[in-house]
């Protein structure tokens, strides 16, 4: 598995997959083509059939400026759905370049990162711990080296501005949709009254950082744009709560990050590859595991909290609405990170013994997505985005 630096990603909203990846790939496609009159991008599979309402467009006209053509195909590359390929083109030569955004901001070609994670599976992981005695915190230093610590200090730092940011503001959202943000309504309405103190907060905090995100804010993906108020709403409310120190939240941050590059490794964390399953689900375990982590609970009730989470987003579709990262998405992150504290709850009242493992949810969940009907899979043609088309048609 690569490194944690490669799933927490700091940057701009609303979509890891269709703003980030794109933007990353023209940024190295126009440093490695300056000469070219033209460099023409054509966009296919769900990057198409969604990337106005994800501006996709709009940062790939900041990053090429004049020099874009832009094409929008009605068809989809055979490796991945979000499918790119650039055209360099009247300059000293026509490069061709074809890659793939899959995901959190990473692209296809980065597969060759190199590995920093031995062992491949949590189950493989949880053993180890145990055998030695040590924490899966522990385990992501040993892996990474103590570098991590002060990466993993500034994601905590990023992700925690965005959530404050995001409870001071007001009005509605950029887009068709004219959605009123509802964070700091969410927020005041929870602090009058006597529920504040648990999923109250916990849905304000999500609402805040993917109002955030869905306005183009800096965000971290955690895993994803789409998903990424889920884990840092779950650690502010855990911090609040416990009164722990920031310490304690990076390595509960470091837990999380090895429950999502599980997610990562061996499924996927695209939603238009399989879903929002992919994406809310891997948040909720990823939120759980770090919640329960913060409780003082045991490996194996991390674990536990972490399955419970994606296991009860199995099948959840990725249907946004007029393309943009806004309806189902900000409601959602709200709920699934009401989920990892309920999750969290669960596995602590228990020893942590269960049937199903985490590793076996990810991977019903990778085959969840190989069989969810395209519709669901971040093209806005099925489930609420249909709605929303019949009503404009």
């Amino acid at each position: 598995m690569k490194s944690l630096k490669e799933l927490f990603r700091v940057g701009a909203g609303p979509s890891s997959s269709h703003t980030m990846g794109p933007k990353r790939a023209a940024e190295r496609f126009i440093k490695e083509n300056p000469e070219a009159d033209i460099i023409e991008v054509t966009l296919y599979g769900s990057l198409s059939a969604t990337g106005k309402g994800h501006l996709t467009d709009a940062v790939l006209k900041e990053v090429i400026k004049d020099k874009l053509k832009l094409v929008w195909s009605d068809k989809e590359l055979p490796e991945h759905p979000n499918g790119m390929v650039f055209k360099a083109l009247g300059g000293i030569n026509n490069s061709l370049w074809t890659v793939y955004s899959v995901g959190g901001g990473a692209l296809s070609d980065e597969t060759k990162e190199k590995e920093i994670y031995n062992l491949q599976s949590m189950t493989e992981i949880m053993k180890y711990c145990i055998d030695r005695k040590i924490s899966f915190w522990d385990y992501v230093v040993k892996s990474e080296g103590d570098e991590i610590v002060e990466f993993l200090k500034n994601i905590w730092a990023v992700m925690k501005s965005s959530l404050e940011n995001g409870l001071k503001k007001e009005g509605h959202l950029p887009g068709v949709l004219g959605l009123k943000r509802k964070a700091l309504e969410v927020f005041n309405y929870y602090k009058r009254s006597r529920s504040f103190s648990g999923t109250g907060r916990i849905s304000a905090y999500a609402l805040s950082v993917s109002e955030e995100n869905a306005s183009g804010g800096i965000i971290v993906t955690a895993p994803t744009c789409g998903s990424c108020g889920i884990v840092p709403a779950v650690l502010k409310y855990s911090q609040e709560k416990t009164g722990c120190s920031d310490d304690d939240v990076i390595k509960a941050l470091g837990t999380a990050g090895l429950f999502g590059n599980i997610v990562k490794h061996n499924a996927s964390i695209s939603g238009a590859e399989a879903g929002c399953q992919a994406e809310v689900g891997t948040a909720c375990a990823m939120a759980a595991a770090a919640c329960t982590q913060i409780f003082g609970g045991t490996l194996m009730q991390i674990e536990y909290a972490a399955e419970i989470g994606m296991e009860h987003h199995l099948g959840l579709t990725c249907d946004p609405v007029a393309g943009m990262v806004q309806i189902p998405c900000i409601e959602r992150n709200a709920a699934a990170a009401s989920k990892a504290l309920s999750s969290s709850d669960f596995a602590l009242s228990s020893n942590g013994s269960h049937l199903i493992t985490f590793d076996e949810v990810v991977e019903v969940m990778r085959k969840t997505g190989e069989d969810m009907h395209h519709a669901y899979r971040e093209t806005s043609i099925g489930g609420l985005a249909e709605i929303w088309n019949k009503k404009i048609a």
